[in-house]
């Protein structure tokens, strides 16, 4: 399945910016034709650790990122904490409460949470890992072809895309995201690769921000 992201014509100009031609068997193609893969990434409570942990901590990473061989982004996203949710079945299990003091201690804790979060300015924090991969890199190329294809790039000439090596490239990404998560396995992290339904969720509020 593949989800379409161009825009349309009629699209705010800013729009034009975004770089995602589509949305494919859990990649993300780039209007250049280079592929990415995104992972969600758990968390460290670093501060909590002492500190001979967080030197061990810091020289695995270390060591992770001198193995890798091709590049990688790590983002953090942070949004504002949102509870109305929760706030809401709270407030359910109030109407339904039979007791009156429970009641008005269930109202007082609704006020209590909310004020909290609104004081404290909480934020939710989300952490990705981009994996990308270029069809150039598919290629076993020597020297004189590296240089053609760094003269080429700098006039803005794109690799023409080849949709029937597409698994073949996905195979190569995927093994990647792979190395990894079992990098980051040794740190204690778990990663999960982003589906075509969850990529265009994640970009969607990348692109479109509460005010």
């Amino acid at each position: 399945m593949a989800i379409n992201v161009k825009m349309p014509k009629n699209a705010p100009e800013v729009q034009k910016f975004v770089e995602i031609q589509e949305i494919k068997n859990g990649m993300a193609i780039m209007k250049d034709n280079s592929l990415r893969a995104v992972c969600a990434c758990s968390s460290v409570n670093f501060d909590l650790l002492s500190q001979p942990e967080q030197e061990a901590v810091v020289n695995r990473f270390q060591e992770f990122l001198n193995s890798l061989d091709f590049p990688l982004q790590i983002i953090v996203a942070s949004r504002h904490f949102k509870i109305e949710n929760y706030l809401a079945q709270i407030n359910e299990l109030e109407q339904k409460q039979t007791n009156e003091l429970l009641k008005i201690q269930t109202n007082e804790y609704i006020n209590f949470v909310r004020s909290f979060v609104e004081f404290a300015n909480i934020m939710n924090k989300s952490f990705y890992i981009v994996v990308p991969f270029s069809i150039i890199e598919a290629r076993e190329e020597n020297f004189l072809n590296k240089i053609k294809n760094i003269i080429g790039s700098s006039k803005s000439k794109k690799e023409k895309f080849e949709t029937e090596k597409l698994n073949q490239y996905k195979t190569q990404l995927d093994q990647r995201v792979n190395l990894i998560s079992e990098g980051l396995r040794v740190l204690g992290l778990k990663t999960i690769p982003l589906n075509n339904e969850q990529l265009t969720q994640l970009f969607f509020e990348f692109y479109n921000v509460d005010k």
